[in-house]
């Protein structure tokens, strides 16, 4: 199993520490998509001017307006002009290390997520993602042009489902389920990693299974930092009296917070098997310990009676009747050998090789 790495940003990110086991990723390049809908019409375009986006701001179609980078602030400033966001705000969306969280500032609702994804090696990526929702908008800010929405783009493209034809309250719900439900995948690569270094655990326990297993710690506590303040988010959404959000809508964010409990239940399961993982660490050495121990005691004890008759014919007293014996020698080898078969047959009978 690879272990998992940490490029570290400038800033620091939601997990500290210098062998992390979670990568988080940093970009500088800027990439604003525009996809605005309603149920008869669909228009989604990249924009280089900002001024582009001033008209989405009063239009009756609901509109997503995508920012993958956020390490440019001079670009990230204009677009909370434009939409009317709070300085404060646009701060934090420029800084990485947020804790998820969610503020109802009236006009416009802010919330902060942790993504995590999975990249071409099986490494967990994490990366704050901030969404403001809006009366006819969303704004969501990435760090990294990676993401989980491409079934929500698809959907909207053909128009699948219903997604098109309710507002913007359900496409901010749509991008927060797309981020729980890619939770459970990372959950499930975590648990087969799990599982393998359980198996190198009780059959080679190494320096390197011990490593693993820290990483496999750490990564647990990094998620259970992510995903806990996640639930107090969704359980603020879904009893939220705001006007932002429909009644209508308030069950889909029940259904979010579901999951957000069941991924905390998961959670909490791993981290208990790790720590249990430690102990079959411990009793696999202390094992291998014991049987190297065995195999030593069963030497040392048989050589006890042959070093005895050797010893004691070492002794060169003058008068010892089996010096002047033809077949002495042999006679005392064919003791010494027959001592030892004799020990081993008793050692075999009681199952103590």
């Amino acid at each position: 199993m690879a272990e998992f790495t940490k490029k570290r940003s400038r800033k620091a990110g939601v997990l500290p520490g210098t062998l992390l086991p979670i990568t988080e990723q940093r970009s500088e390049k800027v990439r604003i998509t525009v996809i605005d809908y309603d149920e008869t019409q669909f228009q989604e375009k990249q924009i280089e001017d900002l001024n582009e986006c001033v008209p989405y701001r009063d239009k009756p179609t609901v509109t997503w307006i995508n920012v993958d980078g956020i390490h440019r602030v001079d670009i990230i400033e204009k677009i909370g002009e434009c939409f009317g966001v709070h300085r404060l705000l646009m701060e934090d969306i420029v800084t990485t290390d947020q804790r998820p969280k969610v503020e109802d500032l009236g006009d416009y609702i802010y919330l902060v997520l942790r993504m995590l994804t999975l990249d071409d090696e099986h490494e967990i990526t994490s990366e704050q993602m901030s969404l403001i929702l809006g009366p006819n908008y969303v704004i969501s800010f990435q760090e990294t042009e990676g993401d989980v929405f491409d079934t929500i783009r698809e959907r909207l493209r053909t128009n699948k489902g219903r997604l098109r034809k309710l507002g913007a309250d359900y496409l901010a719900y749509s991008l927060i389920d797309a981020i729980v439900d890619n939770y459970f995948l990372t959950m499930e690569t975590l648990g087969e990693r799990i599982e393998a270094t359980e198996v190198k655990l009780v059959t080679s326990p190494n320096p390197q299974a011990l490593r693993t297993l820290q990483n496999l710690k750490r990564t647990m506590i990094s998620l259970r930092k992510s995903v806990w303040p996640l639930r107090e988010v969704i359980s603020r959404m879904s009893r939220s009296e705001s006007p932002l959000i429909k009644q209508s809508t308030d069950m889909y964010f029940k259904d979010v917070y579901d999951h957000t409990v069941q991924v905390i239940d998961t959670i909490e399961s791993y981290r208990d098997i790790l720590g249990g993982m430690m102990d079959i660490y411990l009793s696999s050495v202390s094992n291998r310990l014991n049987e190297v121990m065995k195999v030593l005691t069963i030497i040392a004890t048989i050589f006890i009676p042959l070093t005895f008759i050797v010893g004691l014919y070492g002794m060169n007293f003058k008068h010892m009747p089996e010096i002047d014996t033809y077949w002495g020698y042999p006679a005392v080898l064919a003791v010494m050998l027959g001592v030892v078969i004799f020990m081993l047959f008793y050692f075999r009978r009681r199952k103590w090789l």
